[in-house]
């Protein structure tokens, strides 16, 4: 298996939206794609350039986003999941999401995808000067918690989530300011 990070293009348009399906109208971690999106060609389209303006330094951003570089976490031609690398910390992603989100489809889970993205994004991260990353999982995600504090995360806190009747939400913080972040 050879896990990449892809940036988003139309040329994997087929792939893309059979990966969407697979979330069945959910949210998708680190996908940037709203809920219940219809993954068509003019949503992929639409989605590949608002991940390049989000990644354009000193782009005027909507009210309340940071800069993001989104990927798609592919093997081959074939879409595998998501990940996203948000630059800043806003209010509300200092509390519940962090810099890091990811997700993989359904169908693909418990392949140690995510662990490949994550040390792929975690070193990224540390090549443009990063030295400490948060990532944020919900506390009964035991996939993510056992991902994250595989890749070295340290747990700040759990706290309650932004919404009522969600689950509670876990704060790590990584360093990666002197890792080697080599193959795993």
């Amino acid at each position: 298996m050879t896990i990449a990070l892809s940036r988003p293009t139309t040329d994997l348009f087929e792939s893309w939206a059979s990966a969407v399906a697979e979330f069945e109208g959910g949210h998708v971690d680190g996908a940037g794609i709203e809920k219940g999106l219809v993954p068509d060609r003019a949503a992929c389209e639409a989605f590949v350039e608002m991940a390049a303006l989000f990644a354009t330094p000193g782009a005027a951003l909507p009210e309340g986003r940071v800069p993001c570089d989104y990927f798609w976490i592919t093997e081959g031609d074939e879409v595998v999941g998501f990940i996203a690398f948000r630059r800043e910390l806003n209010e509300w992603l200092r509390r519940f999401g962090g810099h890091i989100g990811y997700s993989v489809i359904p169908s693909r889970r418990r392949e140690g995808i995510v662990r490949e993205a994550l040390r792929l994004m975690l070193r990224l991260a540390k090549a443009e000067g990063y030295e400490r990353v948060m990532l944020t999982c919900d506390d009964d995600n035991v996939g993510s918690i056992r991902t994250i504090e595989g890749a070295g995360g340290e747990l700040e806190d759990v706290i309650d989530a932004p919404e009522p009747g969600l689950p509670r939400v876990r704060r790590y913080w990584i360093d990666i300011s002197g890792t080697s972040l080599t193959a795993s």
